[in-house]
């Protein structure tokens, strides 16, 4: 397939010391691809400067389209919101830090060219991930691909591409409101392939995602693709049985070989106290998943428009 127009979608939040730099670094390397393209910039929410930035670029540049949310919705949300606005037959999502070099732009282009619908961009190296980064990501993708019955991609990233096909299969199907995008592109099928990059350090600025949100994404990620969790009772269910089988015994040969005369106290202690941690952690598991299912029943949006700035003219969308 002949890439036509390419749309690169850039997630922002509060990226003002490194948003004017990443601009510059990706028209150029845009422009020399030789094809017409759009660069989608998602203003999620960003409390900073980056509005202001963002809109100047875009009212300067009608290549460059603006889309703003209400409020902070999350990186997910405004990922898909790039891919639901994109008019490109390559739409290509990437962070807007650097981290993600625009260089290889042109290597995604080449796949395309190739045939290929989906590109995913594997992580060969993180120049500031540092040692807990590196284990924490390798242990997610392992602990993922043995309960999901998808296979992911090891060091995978939010930096990948689709065809214009594959977009419209997320934008009408892959709507849940607890996401994990990049786990869709790669579950989808079609014809698909990968690209090596070195993740460079941030240009400025800090991570947005806090142990506490790694946590939270890490979770509804495997809540969403992998029922194992909730089969857990039955292996919890077992293995009580199989202890109980064991103290059963215990006591049957303390009393009638050895002569001992328990008081059973200590056994039944030790027995409930297994039973209420087994039976509080299955209800903490089930819990997880009717949260779950609360979000999506309530059906409330993925992201709230505001206003959109495309060809140098705003759009209150709101009105």
């Amino acid at each position: 397939m002949s890439v036509n127009k390419v749309s690169v979608v850039v997630s922002i939040y509060n990226e003002e010391e490194s948003v004017e730099k990443f601009y510059d670094v990706c028209s150029k390397e845009l422009k020399n691809t030789g094809r017409d393209y759009e660069l989608i910039f998602v203003n999620d929410g960003s409390i900073d400067n980056s509005y202001t930035l963002l809109d100047n670029i875009a009212k300067n540049d009608k290549n460059v389209v603006l889309v703003s949310f209400s409020k902070n919705f999350g990186h997910e949300a405004a990922m898909i919101a790039g891919i639901d606005y994109a008019k490109g037959d390559c739409i290509i999502c990437m962070d807007g830090d650097l981290q993600h070099p625009p260089k290889h732009i042109h290597d995604i282009i080449a796949k395309f060219d190739e045939g290929f619908e989906i590109v995913s961009m594997v992580r060969t190296e993180r120049k500031d991930g540092g040692f807990f980064r590196k284990v924490t990501s390798n242990a997610f993708y392992s602990i993922l691909n043995k309960m999901s019955g998808a296979k992911f991609i090891k060091n995978s990233s939010d930096f990948f591409a689709i065809n214009n096909k594959v977009a419209n299969v997320l934008r009408k199907d892959y709507r849940e409101k607890v996401r994990y995008l990049r786990g869709y592109v790669q579950s989808v099928g079609f014809k698909a392939t990968t690209v090596e990059f070195s993740a460079a350090a941030r240009e400025a600025g800090k991570s947005k995602y806090t142990f506490k949100s790694l946590l939270d994404f890490s979770t509804n990620t495997i809540l969403s693709f992998s029922d194992l969790p909730l089969r857990v009772g039955i292996i919890f269910g077992i293995v009580v049985a199989f202890i109980g089988l064991l103290v059963m015994g215990w006591t049957y040969v303390d009393k009638y070989i050895f002569k001992n005369t328990p008081d059973g106290y200590p056994t039944i202690i030790v027995v409930l106290c297994f039973m209420f941690s087994a039976l509080f952690l299955l209800l903490g598991i089930i819990g997880e998943y009717i949260g779950v299912l609360f979000k999506e029943i309530k059906d409330r949006p993925i992201y709230i428009v505001s206003e959109i700035t495309e060809k140098g003219e705003k759009t209150d969308v709101s009105l």
